[in-house]
């Protein structure tokens, strides 16, 4: 599978239509092409307003050609027909997951251990996530994945994601150690302009590629 691109997570949000209009904004011209996938995360939201929003976000997304992955759910990912799924290491069983979901994407989070990302892919992992490789503060506790645990996880042979305290002044660094998609949440959504925002991402990860290939 190729997942290469900026990776957007959207913010925990009760205004579906304010969340909506960002998401909208961000892949203004997905077509152009930088996008890895959009993931739906809200850890705060009740069931209904998850359901609601992660509808809408997936239609959203298909309209833009651009892969939906929800986070840590395999039911709301089965009922809104996502991509896929993204599951952390106490978020449920990927070989569950992949059993369920055939066919389909299912990520995992490794945090800092090459030892969890190896574990992920035998039990059927299309991908996998390293992080925080930076200072978030999304998750200001995380622990710190180093930047050359990207180039170590190159023998896994499946894409490869960073995540945490990544934005446009520091993307490239991740870019050049290996990571395969940039995941970003308040470096896209929080910018005053999120279209903007989006096309620098975008752009900076395609000339990283062209000038590391």
């Amino acid at each position: 599978m190729k997942l290469a691109g900026l990776y957007a997570i959207t913010p925990d949000a009760a205004d579906g239509a304010h969340l909506l209009a960002r998401v909208g904004q961000a892949l203004e011209r997905a077509g152009e092409g930088g996008w890895a996938a959009l993931q739906y995360r809200n850890k705060l939201a009740a069931a209904p307003l998850r359901l609601a929003q992660a509808r809408a976000l997936a239609a959203l997304a298909r309209a833009n050609g651009v892969r939906f992955i929800v986070n840590d759910d395999i039911e709301l990912a089965l009922q809104v027909d996502a991509d896929g799924v993204h599951l952390g290491r106490l978020d449920g069983s990927l070989a569950e997951a992949r059993r369920r979901l055939s066919g389909r994407i299912v990520g995992a989070t490794c945090h800092d251990s090459l030892a969890a990302a190896r574990a992920a892919v035998a039990a059927g992992a299309d991908y996998v996530a390293f992080g925080s490789v930076f200072p978030s503060r999304t998750k200001p506790a995380a622990v710190r994945a180093p930047l050359a645990l990207f180039g170590e996880a190159r023998a896994l042979g499946v894409p490869l994601v960073a995540i945490g305290g990544i934005d446009a002044h520091n993307a490239a660094e991740v870019i050049r150690a290996g990571a395969d998609a940039i995941a970003v949440i308040s470096a896209l959504f929080d910018a005053p302009d999120v279209a903007a925002r989006a096309r620098a991402l975008t752009n900076l990860f395609k000339t990283t590629r062209t000038a590391n290939p």
